[in-house]
């Protein structure tokens, strides 16, 4: 391993020349190999060199805390890994989009989110241009008494677009299959050349509930970039707002799952209570989405005595309200019947996709970059990370309600210690000829960010994974065998970000 790979830690930086640029065997069977022996995928993309392109990979390994770089040059086609390592599957496939290239073997070769390839490779890919989301061969199951249902990519509601495929016979799913793109906004492609003035403002809306996840990673990077230092003080208040960022979307998602299931109760409750968690994120920087609160360096506000204070006592209220709304789940029969051994992932299949956050830990997958990977506050101070083991919508829902006990815990400690100190340091300019890379714990799950710099230490290419990524399979291999009517539970279960999918 150490042969094929650059080690380092979350949120540092190396020279670009240090990544070793590997012959293709070489790459591709070290990749196998470090998947077999734990290493995790974070990132695989490609980036342009010269006449070529350069595929890089970005590994983590939680035993450890380590991270891992490795690259190889191709040409107009290379290997698949797909059937060895499904977790790279959709990487495949992007690769394919941006760049023309042909993974060789993919098992299921198909548009991620039918954009423009990001550096013409002929003729062919003209076509590609014209290309509609969702315009496109679905997988189909033969049969007389198979049918097919199509969902969206319009729905009833207030919420983002992408198309549902079903595959079923009478009311069983045998097969989902997930169509994005709809959402596509080439926020990465814009940001060759960067970074620009706007550009802070389009991280914190790369997902817009993940304000925080995706903001702090992108400060990470250029931080490292930079070899800037942030304050003790700013770094207690960024974990602050990551944890009330946390707190909403699960309140919200708590509430969310009770209304599929029709308990009203708890998901009127909870409607109420994801609110209190945004204002408090309001009382801290004026903003509910916690917008203008990172800045790189530190952040853009204080936390004074009577903010913390204040802070404090509505943080108090909110968990009281927060744990009599969720124990009406806990103590009424009919939710669990519709939460317990529906649809469920196996940790064994968990584990093969990659999944992260919430969804992995519901499998009993201990994985949680806060632990294994820390960054910022969470350096010094742990959150424990919890865990169920069913894999099912019950799973995924008492992980929610575990993880905000322990987030409301961690906040109470840092508001009643916070330490002196600076806000901000002056942001330096990104060093030239680098590579840097940052893992935050959003709310979903891990969110990457990888920057690559030119000379000149503008960005000659940036990389984003939003928790959504790793995740969108879980909830097609979730509805397997599974009722078509619990598919609206199941979603909600997950709760992915579309936008967040189609950077």
């Amino acid at each position: 391993m150490k042969r094929t790979l650059a080690t380092f830690h979350n949120g540092e930086a190396m020279p670009l020349a240090a990544v070793p640029l590997l012959p293709g065997d070489d790459f591709f069977q070290g990749l196998i190999d470090a998947c077999d022996r734990g290493w995790r995928v974070s990132a695989y993309f490609g980036a342009p060199r010269g006449d070529g392109l350069t595929l890089y990979c970005v590994l983590s390994y939680k035993a450890e805390g380590l991270m891992g770089l490795m690259a190889t040059a191709v040409g107009d086609s290379f290997p698949s890994l797909a059937r060895s390592c499904p977790q790279l599957h959709l990487f495949e496939r992007e690769i394919a989009e941006q760049y023309g290239i042909t993974p060789q073997g993919h098992p299921w070769l198909k548009p991620v989110r039918f954009q423009p390839p990001l550096r013409s490779r002929g003729e062919a890919n003209n076509a590609e241009k014209e290309l509609l989301p969702g315009v496109m061969e679905f997988y189909r199951v033969e049969g007389d008494e198979v049918h097919e249902v199509a969902v969206g990519p319009v729905h009833a509601g207030i919420i983002e677009p992408g198309h549902f495929r079903f595959q079923c016979h009478g009311e069983v799913v045998f097969h989902l299959e997930i169509s994005l793109g709809y959402q596509h906004r080439g926020i990465e492609a814009g940001l060759s050349g960067g970074p620009f003035p706007k550009t802070l403002c389009q991280m914190e809306t790369a997902a817009g509930d993940t304000t925080v996840g995706h903001g702090q990673a992108w400060c990470m990077v250029l931080e490292a970039l930079a070899g800037s230092h942030v304050p003790a003080r700013a770094e207690v208040i960024r974990g602050i707002a990551l944890e009330l960022e946390r707190l909403a979307n699960h309140a919200g998602d708590l509430g969310a799952i009770a209304g599929d299931i029709g308990y009203l109760p708890t998901a009127s409750f909870c409607g109420r209570i994801r609110g209190d968690f945004l204002n408090m994120s309001a009382v801290l920087c004026g903003s509910r989405f916690s917008r203008g609160l990172i800045r790189p360096g530190g952040v853009g506000f204080d936390c004074s005595k009577p903010q913390a204070d204040e802070l404090l006592a509505r943080l108090a209220a909110a968990r009281a309200d927060l744990a009599n709304a969720v124990d009406l789940l806990w103590t009424t029969p009919s939710v669990m019947a519709r939460l317990e051994n529906t649809g469920t992932v196996s940790s064994d299949a968990a584990k093969d996709l990659g999944l992260v956050g919430p969804a992995a830990r519901a499998c009993g997958i201990s994985r949680d970059v806060r632990r294994d990977h820390p960054f910022g506050i969470f350096r010094m101070s742990h959150i424990p990370s919890v865990m169920a083991g069913s894999g099912d919508v019950y799973g995924r829902t008492l992980v929610r309600w575990l993880e905000a006990e322990k987030s409301m815990e961690f906040l109470e400690e840092q508001l009643r210690q916070l330490p002196g100190g600076p806000l901000r340091n002056q942001p330096k300019a990104p060093a030239g000829d680098m590579i840097a890379v940052a893992l935050t714990e959003g709310w979903r799950g891990e969110v990457c960010h990888v920057a690559i710099t030119d000379q000149t230490g503008r960005f000659a290419r940036y990389k984003i994974v939003d928790p959504s990524f790793h995740n969108w399979s879980g909830l097609a291999l979730a509805l397997r065998n599974e009722q078509i009517s619990d598919f609206p539970l199941c979603n909600k279960s997950f709760n992915l970000s579309y936008c967040g999918f189609d950077l």
